[in-house]
C-alpha cells in the first residue's frame, strides 16, 4: 500500500514526540513492503533529505507563527498527496491536522482515512481561547471523517468514548530496545560527568513542567546539600513557540551553576545524556503517552514523574510518581534517588524490563498495518458492490 503521513513537522526527528512516533512507524511499515510519503515543513527538514531509511520526505511550506504553521503546513500536504501521490492511506497525526481529513473524503473517496489522537492538546497552557476552539474540533474532526481513529494510551481511548461516542484503536507509543554505554567526551562540553546529574528531557513548553522541576531542585538542594554536593540537572530541549516561557526558565537558574540547559540535542549526544543520567525527571502535567518516559525507560533509567492518567500507565508500578506541580514531594523523591544511586538503578533495570517487554515499535508497526489492511478490504468491497 501508499501511505502518506500527515501533521507530523518531519523527519528525521530533531525533537517531538510525533516526529519519533512517525520515523519510527515509517520505518518499519517499509520494511514490511507498503510505500511511505512523509511529509515535512520546509524551516524543519533539512534541505536535500528527500529519503530518510527509505522513506520518502516531501518538504511542504506553512506559515511559521504559532497559531498557523501545523494547519497551513498540513493542508499543503493534502493536496499534495490527493493530487501528485494518490495514497491508499491517508494518516493524520494529532488533533490539529485532523480538521482537514475531511479534504481526502471529498478527493479521495477510495482512500482510507486514519487519524491517530497523540494527546489532548487544547489543555496545553500555550494555547488561547480560540486555539483551544480549534483544537476540540480536531478532536471531533478525528473522530468524525476517519476510517479509524487510533489513540496510544488507554486514557485517551476512554476519553474519546465518553466525549465523542466513538470507540477508538488503541495502539501505543513504542521504543527501540537500547544497549549503551556512557560517552563522558560528548557530556563534557555541557560541564556535565557520568551519573553526576540527573536529566529532563522535553520540549520547554509550560505544560512540560522545567518550572515545576526547577523549583523542586533548588529546593533539594537547599534542603540536603550534602546529598545533592557535586550534582547537576540538565534541562535538555528547546522553545517551541515559547520563547518569553524559556526566558522565565533561565532566570529562575540565573544564579545556579548547578542547573545547566544543553538546548536541543539529537543523535550520539541525546544518546550520551540518556546513558550518563543517574536518573530523569518528567513533571509533565499533559501527555498522550510520553515517549520521552518510555525512552528514558529503554536506557535503564528510573523516572520520576508527575502523576497523570497517561503517565502512570507506564510508570505506576516502574518509576517514581508524584503529585502533578507539588515542589515539595518532587524534592523529596530527588533527594531520596540521589541519595541511593542502588535504588534508582534497581528501578530502572526493572523499567528497562518492562516497557522492552510491552512497548516495541516492531508490533507496534505491524498492528498498524493490519488496521490498514482491514479498512482497504472494506473499502474495496464497498466500492466493488456499488
Amino acid at each position: 500500500m501508499k501511505i502518506a503521513m500527515i501533521g507530523q513537522k518531519g523527519i528525521p526527528a530533531q525533537f517531538g514526540g510525533v516526529e519519533t512516533h512517525v520515523v519510527e512507524l515509517a520505518t518499519r511499515l517499509m520494511r514490511l513492503g507498503h510505500t511511505v510519503t512523509v511529509y515535512g515543513r520546509t524551516w524543519y527538514v533539512p534541505k536535500g533529505a528527500d529519503r530518510v531509511n527509505g522513506i520518502r520526505v516531501v518538504r511542504t511550506p506553512s506559515i511559521r507563527t504559532k497559531h498557523l504553521d501545523t494547519i497551513t503546513a498540513s493542508l499543503f500536504a493534502v493536496l499534495h498527496a490527493a493530487i501528485f501521490v494518490r495514497p491508499d492511506v491517508y494518516h493524520f497525526h494529532g488533533v490539529g491536522p485532523s480538521l482537514l481529513a475531511w479534504i481526502p473524503r471529498m478527493l479521495a473517496p477510495r482512500a482510507t482515512v486514519v487519524t491517530t489522537f497523540h494527546s489532548i492538546d487544547r489543555t496545553h497552557e500555550k494555547w488561547g481561547m480560540f486555539s483551544r476552539l480549534a483544537l476540540r474540533l480536531g478532536e471531533r474532526a478525528a473522530f468524525a471523517f476517519a476510517d479509524e481513529t487510533i489513540t496510544v494510551s488507554k486514557t485517551l481511548t476512554k476519553y474519546g468514548e465518553q466525549e465523542y461516542g466513538r470507540r477508538a484503536t488503541y495502539i501505543p507509543n513504542g521504543i527501540t530496545p537500547v544497549r549503551t554505554s556512557v560517552e563522558p567526551l560528548l557530556l563534557s562540553p555541557f560541564g556535565l560527568e557520568p551519573f553526576h546529574y540527573v536529566a529532563m528531557i522535553a520540549r520547554l513548553v509550560p505544560h512540560k513542567g522545567a518550572h515545576t522541576l526547577i523549583a523542586a531542585w533548588q529546593l533539594a538542594c537547599k534542603q540536603q546539600p550534602d546529598v545533592m554536593k557535586g550534582m547537576k540537572l540538565a534541562i535538555v530541549g528547546g522553545s517551541a513557540f515559547t520563547d518569553a516561557y524559556v526566558r522565565k526558565l533561565h532566570a529562575m537558574a540565573s544564579y545556579d551553576d548547578s542547573i545547566v540547559f544543553t538546548g536541543f540535542q539529537r543523535g550520539d549526544t541525546l544518546t550520551a545524556l540518556f546513558s550518563g543520567a543517574r536518573f530523569m525527571v518528567h513533571p509533565s502535567t499533559s501527555e498522550g503517552l510520553p515517549i520521552a518516559v518510555l525512552e528514558e525507560m529503554s536506557h535503564g533509567k528510573a523516572v520520576i514523574a508527575a502523576d497523570i492518567p497517561e503517565t502512570m500507565e507506564v510508570i505506576s508500578d516502574y518509576g517514581v510518581p508524584f503529585p502533578q506541580g507539588d515542589v515539595e514531594t518532587l524534592a523529596d523523591c530527588i533527594i531520596d534517588l540521589a541519595k541511593d544511586p542502588m535504588q534508582a538503578a534497581a528501578i530502572g533495570h526493572a523499567a528497562r524490563t518492562f516497557v522492552e517487554d510491552e512497548y516495541h515499535w516492531d508490533d507496534i508497526a505491524q498492528e498498524t498495518a493490519a488496521l490498514y489492511r482491514r479498512h482497504a478490504m472494506v473499502r474495496q468491497g464497498v466500492f466493488a458492490v456499488r
